[in-house]
């Protein structure tokens, strides 16, 4: 089975905050598959789901901050199931310590388990940080080997950009990796462009998303040299879908 092609709507956040609709709308019509929310710009689920449902997008999984599911997680796992998502991404933490990371993911397993529960898969995203703030420490490695219910939600580009290995890496901790972020890298500045124009091995990532029967892969991009975001997007997609046939043919 070919893996779907999502888009994380961080990448068009503007377009997302002006009119979510039609920002969907243009997603659908550029080809992808489905979306990965960051935020829903003050909808319900019910207005969301009406969303998905009119343009026949999926729900790949939200990213929801690791603050809001501490406040509200009853809440936030009802407007989740209410869109039709079985997948919660916490986006991002930081801390200054190894003892504070070891706290945050402790308490992250105890609502991981929770929502697994209800049916719901738990991801953490990387950034590079998690390589390199605390020296001598892999905290993505800590997490999988000290927890039973986080998965990882891998951004490929920060895994890059940390200065890993990313294929032994990967192979590494492939037991608990469950969606790849698609982003590729412009080297000089050191920032993400669209598929294609970069310096990532990404026909090669496919390959990987290939041999681990990876469902999803998530277009994410945050720097724009020559295309408004909407652009950019469907540029990803083209380009990604192409490298997908080639490998799956």
């Amino acid at each position: 089975m070919k893996p779907k092609i999502s888009l994380q709507l961080w990448s068009i956040r503007e377009a997302c905050e002006e009119n979510l609709y039609e920002a969907l709308k243009e997603v659908q019509k550029s080809g992808y598959d489905g979306v990965e929310f960051a935020g829903y710009y003050g909808h319900s689920a019910a207005e969301v789901r009406s969303f998905l449902d009119a343009l026949g997008l999926e729900v790949t999984a939200s990213h929801i901050s690791y603050e809001a599911l501490q406040r509200n997680l009853e809440e936030t796992v009802s407007f989740e199931k209410g869109i039709g998502n079985s997948r919660i991404v916490v986006p991002h933490a930081t801390f200054k310590t190894f003892e504070e990371w070891k706290t945050f993911i402790a308490e992250m397993e105890e609502i991981a388990e929770k929502v697994a529960e209800e049916g719901i898969d738990f991801f953490y995203h990387n950034h590079a940080h998690e390589f390199t703030e605390i020296p001598g420490q892999d905290i993505l490695d800590y997490m999988v080997k000290n927890t039973k219910y986080i998965n990882l939600e891998v951004d490929l580009y920060w895994l890059a950009d940390s200065g890993k290995d990313v294929f032994l890496w990967l192979k590494e901790h492939e037991d608990r990796i469950g969606l790849f972020h698609m982003k590729d890298m412009q080297e000089s500045p050191r920032e993400s462009t669209e598929i294609g124009s970069g310096v990532l091995p990404m026909k090669e990532y496919v390959q990987m998303a290939k041999q681990w029967s990876l469902p999803w892969l998530i277009v994410e991009q945050e720097a724009f040299q020559s295309y408004q975001p909407l652009e950019a997007a469907a540029i990803d997609f083209g380009q990604l879908k192409a490298i997908v046939e080639e490998v799956y043919q």
